[in-house]
């Protein structure tokens, strides 16, 4: 499929962050180099303090520990790639850029269905509690685990052999730290309407349906919470629910901003900063939001982190 392509373009050149002065580069390679080795501790300590605790072998963590994964995943599918490009321009090969293009759109639709589940999971909870653990089962929480994964595969597949499909005839700049499907449909010098169209259609299914299954969980959750009597109560079941909500306003709010908003409001600075936060921010601050609101990961993170260093005493 892919040597269908005759394109007179073999390579992009990204231009990333080469644009900025030398001093300035320096900070921003410690900055992000900083920031992608917080994702991946964070990240991996979340994944090891749910898998060695027993009392964290629930639905709620089962799903938490897979985010965590996922978020390790998308940020290294961009990051590291992204500070060889701080200092110069990096170029890329058009396979290396549907590869980038195949595990970004698989490892962020993931992220997306994993953060809807997650949701429907504390609205279970919360509006069920009685009924959680018949509702939440082990083969219910496979089903859906597995159903993000084939979705997101199936998706990413489609939109990569689509842009295989394209020809790329003489501009191959591209001004991002990626190679971005946008950024890529506007280089290509062949008809991009069937792209574009699925981009717009079957992506934003993709994309919208799990936002509005979140909205209708926390809209849920928020009516039954309102009719809980003491105001300890209310505490508690918004509590449970205040880390997931963090993680979803960042998720949503910058690819919102960025994929949604007025195109007379974007610029490759805007873009480029959009594309930062969901990129690095994000997959970097989730494990710090789940761990610092719940005092069961603090627990077992103590608790791990105890036991490493009794080892290394003995």
């Amino acid at each position: 499929m892919i040597q269908a392509n005759q394109s007179s373009v073999s390579e992009f050149l990204l231009l990333g962050l080469s644009r900025h002065p030398q001093q300035q580069k320096q900070i921003l390679f410690v900055l992000f180099l900083s920031m992608y080795l917080a994702t991946v501790l964070g990240n991996l300590l979340i994944i090891l303090a749910i898998s060695k605790d027993s009392r964290l072998h629930t639905p709620m963590y089962f799903f938490l520990s897979n985010l965590s994964f996922v978020d390790l995943c998308f940020s290294s599918t961009i990051v590291p790639n992204m500070l060889t490009n701080t200092f110069s321009s990096k170029t890329m090969s058009f396979l290396e850029c549907l590869m980038q293009i195949y595990f970004f759109n698989m490892f962020g639709d993931v992220d997306n269905f994993l953060l809807a589940v997650m949701a429907y999971d504390r609205f279970v909870a919360v509006c069920h509690p009685l009924h959680y653990t018949t509702k939440m089962t082990h083969q219910f929480c496979a089903l859906l685990f597995t159903g993000s994964w084939v979705i997101a595969i199936m998706n990413a597949l489609l939109h990569t052999l689509l842009m295989a499909q394209l020809s790329f005839c003489a501009d191959n700049t591209i001004p991002h730290f990626f190679c971005e499907m946008s950024s890529l449909l506007r280089l290509s010098c062949s008809d991009t309407h069937i792209n574009e169209m699925m981009m717009l259609t079957e992506g934003g299914l993709i994309m919208m349906i799990p936002l509005v299954c979140i909205l209708g969980s926390y809209i849920c959750i928020t009516s039954a919470v309102l009719r809980v009597p003491s105001t300890k109560g209310k505490w508690k079941a918004f509590s449970t629910c205040g880390s997931h909500l963090a993680a979803v306003s960042l998720f949503y709010g910058t690819i919102i901003a960025l994929y949604f908003s007025p195109s007379s409001s974007h610029s490759a600075e805007n873009d480029i900063a959009a594309a930062v936060m969901y990129t690095v921010v994000t997959p970097m601050l989730n494990p710090f939001i789940y761990s610092l609101r719940n005092k069961n990961i603090k627990g077992a993170l103590t608790k791990m982190i105890s036991m490493n260093c009794f080892y290394v005493q003995q």
